[in-house]
């Protein structure tokens, strides 16, 4: 199961191509695959069980924090688009924050 009510509107401004690879990504692990670099990787100094995805096409780079639950929820906690090299600390606050709402 899949829980976008989080971020379901900053999804929505992403572009269709990145939508397609999110999609095909969010199908894996809810499958069960576990997703490794470059697609996934874990953010720790949010919490545990945290990722984000990682997702380029030519318009930039995108992002969506997520929360794998134990029991194989999948919480979709923060998405944008990344404008520098380290992730804005507001970004990770709101994965915070969200990750807080869920739990």
């Amino acid at each position: 199961m899949i829980n976008f009510a989080p971020c379901r509107k900053e999804l929505n401004d992403f572009p269709e191509a990145v939508r397609e690879d999110l999609a095909d990504a969010l199908a894996k692990l809810d499958a069960g695959v576990m997703l490794s670099m470059p697609v996934s990787r874990p953010m720790p100094s949010i919490g545990s069980r945290i990722h984000e995805l990682r997702f380029r096409d030519r318009s930039g780079v995108y992002r969506v924090v997520y929360f794998l639950t134990l029991g194989g929820v999948i919480h979709l906690l923060c998405a944008f688009k990344k404008t520098t090299q380290k992730t804005d600390q507001k970004h990770l606050d709101l994965a915070k924050k969200r990750l807080r709402e869920v739990l």
